[in-house]
């Protein structure tokens, strides 16, 4: 019963396959997605409402906030694209090193 509890004990444990530096460096991407995540949408929809719709392109307010949101959300989405990118070819960076180990 002993020899039960341990291996049930042991299955719950994560493996130690990651190194501390590939779990800061999994961080960091993290964090400058975020970043990235909260600033570039943000700054694009009061950007192109401003100068480009009602500057630029004369649009009235209501419009131009329609299309500034557009804007946002495109690049939330590119934002999304990148990270997935990223992380995917971090990821596979990190099996191939561990499987050369």
């Amino acid at each position: 019963m002993e020899r039960l509890d341990k291996a049930a004990l042991n299955a719950l444990q994560p493996p130690e396959f990651r190194s501390e530096s590939s779990l800061a460096s999994t961080l960091k991407t993290l964090l400058f997605f975020t970043a990235i995540m909260i600033t570039v949408p943000i700054g694009l929809y009061f950007t192109t409402k401003s100068y480009i719709f009602e500057g630029a392109l004369g649009m009235s307010n209501r419009d131009s906030y329609f299309y500034a949101a557009i804007v946002a959300v495109v690049a939330v989405h590119v934002v999304l694209a990148l990270f997935v990118y990223v992380a995917w070819n971090e990821g596979s960076r990190q099996w191939r090193e561990g499987k050369q180990d």
